[in-house]
């Protein structure tokens, strides 16, 4: 590898393979070798950081500054903890219209607002013009563990179920249709959301509840093959029971897109004891972000990530090598 690619940052293997070889051999520590969306501290406290470079800045059901916080209290959420504090950094390129950064942190503040989060500290830079695209912004965020949690994606067991809490592929349909000037109908909308208060429902679950993973770039395929990996598993999910809206399916197949590697900014994976299944399921459909939620497969010990087709045939999912619409986050 002599030079970066973008599918280096897409979500996919190649970006896994990347950060492996020249990352985590140099940060070489017990936190980051864990490989999860957030570090878990001393004193329980849980911490992530992220970058986000959206285009367009603004898409349909959404835009950079909900993206950057919900995408921030997420990834705190799926260690379990309770997302509580962010910084906010913004990289501005010169030129760039006032009222569109009022606009962009208009809609921080609501969001963080909808979440119960604080935005406590940041930082700005302008850099020259062409040189960033409008405006990049990087987060960060704390959180604290509640007592008796143990979500981790090395957890998952053969016989826990897989549930995820909506419809896929809603957030990069949405995008692209805004960057390619693509119309559908119904129209799509991004489903960019915060997790964090069906996190906490979920939490009454306990122990029973195993693993959380937001399925961001990559998509939900990336998803099963990190949760394959890191538990040393296999997963068998079903055509039948996926929650793929008719639009999102439609643009997918006139694109020759596959839904399943479509990012997604405001649904969870849940990996859950099989007797706690229904109830999770529940737990998830009283939620305002998961009223589409769905058991759509089960965890095995093939150490394969299989879907079985609605023609009753059985096929390994394929992984993406990266995001197949790049600048989604």
């Amino acid at each position: 590898m002599d030079k970066i690619l973008m599918t280096h940052g897409g979500g996919g293997s190649m970006m896994q393979s990347f950060i492996d070889e020249i990352f985590i051999s140099k940060f070489d520590n017990q936190y980051i070798k864990e490989m999860e969306d957030a570090a878990l501290l001393p004193g329980k406290i849980v911490f992530t950081t992220d970058s986000f470079v959206v285009k367009p800045l603004f898409f349909p059901g959404g835009d950079i500054g909900r993206l950057s916080v919900c995408g921030t209290v997420n990834d705190i959420s799926m260690r379990g903890a309770k997302p509580l504090f962010l910084s906010a950094s913004f990289i501005i390129e010169e030129g760039f219209p006032v009222d569109d950064i009022k606009r962009i942190v208009n809609s921080m503040e609501d969001t963080a607002n909808e979440a119960g989060v604080q935005i406590v500290t940041g930082d700005t830079k302008v850099v020259e013009k062409n040189s960033a695209d409008g405006v990049f912004i990087n987060t960060a965020g704390i959180g604290i563990l509640p007592d008796g949690a143990d979500i981790s994606i090395k957890n998952g067991k053969p016989g826990d179920v897989v549930i995820i809490s909506g419809t896929i592929g809603d957030h990069g349909m949405a995008v692209m249709s805004a960057r390619e000037e693509i119309n559908f109908e119904p129209p799509l909308f991004s489903d960019v959301s915060p997790l964090n208060k069906m996190v906490e429902k979920l939490a009454t679950l306990k122990s029973a509840v195993k693993i959380l993973r937001d399925p961001t770039r990559g998509g939900v395929a990336e998803v099963l093959y990190e949760i394959a990996n890191m538990s040393n598993v296999g997963i068998k999910i079903y055509e039948d029971k996926l929650p793929v809206k008719e639009s999102v399916k439609s643009a997918c197949s006139m694109l020759g897109l596959d839904y399943l590697h479509l990012a997604n900014e405001g649904k969870l994976v849940c990996v859950v004891e099989r007797d706690y299944a229904d109830e999770a399921l529940k737990l998830m459909k009283e939620d305002i972000y998961g009223k589409d939620a769905s058991i759509i497969g089960e965890i095995n010990d093939t150490g394969l990530v299989t879907i079985e087709t609605v023609y009753g045939t059985t096929r390994i999912v394929d992984r993406p090598l990266g995001e197949l619409l790049p600048r989604i986050c």
